[in-house]
């Protein structure tokens, strides 16, 4: 994945990070139930003994309920104050699983307390949002981390290592990125998750921004296949970006018959492609033939989005690539341009 406005020819090796042992569990607050990768975040948290959750804050009393009974979560653990959970349980971070709308008000009460903040992808729902969302951040000193599952593929950072491993390949020329699933209804989420997603003021859009991309110069489409099941957001959104010397194609769809976030990058003489999961790599080097490399695992403090956090609030890491703010302060300029583009048919240029 791109992590600037412009690609890079094939380059470098990651380092693996040394693990430290002995340290006190990350006190860990979490804001907003209604996103639903929740669920896997709580499963996550019940299989380690390296983060402790101290408080949820949820307005929905019943979404509350619901979650306490399916992850054993005590009563008191729970808040419908956002400050006061925030005050009263002390937490050192604050993952968020509010509708993407709301990103801003949590950094920003975040902030006031100087917590560092990991909220799931998009960063926001526009620039004036992911504005107040970089200033809230600058001037409390937070980091910011926003939570993308393709960060912790082994595959795409075995990508990336391959693209830092010198210029045999040339320049990259082309990237195809084809994510999402057969549709949030088909998939079976939550009320509470479904509702908000195909709202286009909480979400920002449809399927553009719950699967959408970045780039320099951008030019994109969008559609609805299914009009009847998703009336007020597109389902299907094709973006065009153009760099000075490349292409990214994105396919950001509710339509695939299956679930899917893969990643081709195609060099002038070489090219890699990353599949959903994380799995094995393929690759062709010039002068040779396709082959699969199995990747290596990925460095302790970056193998998980709790791990990754620890170690941003520690002071191991500082969030950078595809999970910091600055990524992404440039994804939402490029998302909004692409509802811009949308609305009115007309290409829109980035200038950097």
């Amino acid at each position: 994945m791109m992590t600037g406005m412009k690609p890079t020819a094939f380059f470098g090796m990651l380092l693996m990070a040394a693990p430290l042992w002995g340290e006190e569990p990350l006190r860990l607050a979490i804001a907003g139930l209604v996103h639903g990768h929740a669920s896997g975040f709580f499963r996550a948290l019940k299989s380690r003994s390296d983060a402790r959750l101290v408080g949820v804050w949820e307005p929905d009393v019943a979404l509350q309920k619901q979650y306490a009974k399916q992850f054993d979560v005590p009563d008191n653990v729970f808040y419908t104050d956002l400050a006061r959970m925030l005050v009263t349980t002390k937490p050192e971070a604050v993952a968020a699983f509010t509708n993407t709308y709301d990103h801003a008000m949590v950094v920003e009460a975040a902030a006031a307390r100087k917590l560092p903040v990991m909220m799931e992808k998009p960063l926001a729902v526009s620039m004036e949002h992911a504005r107040a969302i970089q200033k809230a951040a600058q001037r409390a000193g937070i980091p910011v981390v926003v939570n993308y599952e393709t960060t912790w593929y082994a595959n795409h950072a075995a990508l990336r290592a391959l693209l830092k491993e010198g210029n045999a390949g040339g320049e990259i020329r082309k990237m195809v990125a084809m994510d999402g699933h057969n549709g949030p209804k088909e998939i079976g989420v939550g009320p509470e998750f479904l509702g908000w997603l195909t709202d286009p003021v909480k979400n920002g859009a449809g399927a553009l921004f719950d699967f959408g991309c970045y780039g320099a110069n951008l030019m994109t489409w969008t559609s609805r296949m299914k009009p009847q099941i998703y009336a007020r957001v597109d389902d299907e959104a094709t973006i065009l970006v153009e760099y000075p010397k490349a292409q990214g194609i994105i396919q950001a769809s509710w339509n695939w018959p299956f679930g899917r976030k893969d990643f081709e990058v195609y060099a002038e003489r070489a090219y890699a492609v990353a599949t959903s999961g994380g799995g094995p790599l393929r690759v062709r080097l010039p002068g040779g033939q396709e082959e699969v490399r199995t990747p290596g695992p990925l460095p302790e403090d970056e193998r998980d989005s709790i791990s990754y956090l620890k170690a941003v609030v520690r002071g191991r890491l500082k969030p950078a690539g595809l999970s910091s703010l600055e990524n992404n302060m440039i994804v939402t300029e490029i998302l909004t341009a692409a509802r811009e583009s949308a609305k009115s048919g007309r290409r829109v240029v980035l200038g950097r």
